[in-house]
């Protein structure tokens, strides 16, 4: 049989192993029928955020919940490596350093450099870069599965546990949403100490633009500068949630959510997929495009024209 496999072409094989998943699936659906719709699943119970430790100071919620457990590990880990690093630097780097230098690189020279003025890169990078760090650790931290899911339990010894879960922070808008509102703030007090308040505000109208038109320019401007913070934030939550979603229902969510048990043997792979995908692509590409943006908006705030 092994010898008659080893044989076959490669469209030979890919057909074979196609043809046995299909038959493993209809024979699940056969052995496991539907059970009927699962009312009591709730899917968006995953991220809702139940205080662990009410704290309220004033009227303002401080409780803790696994969304500041995450930013917690986040900041962490995050300080730890880049400290750990830093104290360990050679003249001749091992791979890790070079890893690092590489990253280091694309901090400074593709996202703070070539967006900011050599004055301005100096002085925001520390900024910037560790704007991106932090989201890059934050995003791949969100995908190791901790006792967070205090919907499920699991009981050992009698005892009953949180089960495991994947959880990112900037799942969460309202982490977004700071860090948007730290980059806004800091952009325009930038561009007014590098200009003053009036020269900086003239600077949102394009020169050469007639007088009649200016008011509608600067309006314009005004709600482009607005937009910033919830196009920044949101951009970074929703990637995140819409990964994480399709990551839940690929993994089984699905198929307990329509109480049909054999779809998770089709939908399985697929949530191997996003999982590896999300890691690999999404978690560092929106860390670069938050730091990206970061940089541009620097570098439009104390840029000389508009």
């Amino acid at each position: 049989m092994s010898a008659a496999v080893r044989a076959m072409s490669v469209r030979a094989k890919v057909m074979l192993g196609l043809g046995i998943y299909l038959a493993v699936t209809i024979a699940l659906l056969l052995l496991f029928p539907s059970e009927g719709k699962n009312e009591s699943f709730k899917p968006v119970e995953e991220f809702r955020l139940d205080p662990w430790v009410e704290i309220k100071v004033a009227g303002i919620d401080l409780s803790i919940n696994k969304a500041v457990l995450y930013l917690v590990i986040s900041c962490l880990l995050t300080v730890a490596f880049m400290t750990w690093i830093a104290r360990r630097m050679q003249a001749r780097p091992n791979r890790v350093q070079a890893a690092v230098e590489a990253l280091y690189d694309l901090t400074y020279t593709t996202i703070a450099r070539q967006n900011m003025s050599p004055q301005m890169a100096a002085r925001w990078f520390p900024f910037v870069g560790a704007l991106f760090f932090f989201i890059w650790v934050s995003n791949l931290v969100g995908y190791i599965p901790l006792p967070i899911n205090t919907h499920a339990t699991v009981e050992v010894f009698g005892i009953e546990f949180p089960a495991f879960a994947i959880y990112a922070a900037t799942a969460n808008l309202s982490v977004p949403l700071v860090l948007a509102a730290v980059v806004w703030l800091s952009y325009h007090l930038e561009g007014i100490r590098e200009k003053g308040l009036g020269a900086y505000l003239s600077s949102w109208i394009p020169s050469g633009t007639p007088a009649a038109m200016r008011p509608m320019m600067f309006a314009i401007e005004l709600i482009s500068h607005s937009v910033r913070l919830i196009s920044l934030s949101v951009r970074l939550f929703a990637n995140m949630l819409a990964g994480h979603l399709m990551i839940l229902f690929m993994a089984g969510g699905l198929a307990v959510l329509l109480g049909v048990a054999a779809i998770a043997w089709v939908t399985l792979p697929l949530a191997v997929f996003f999982f590896v995908f999300e890691v690999v692509l999404v978690a560092t590409l929106q860390a670069f495009i938050f730091a990206t943006l970061t940089s541009i908006y620097f570098g439009e705030a104390t840029a000389e024209g508009h």
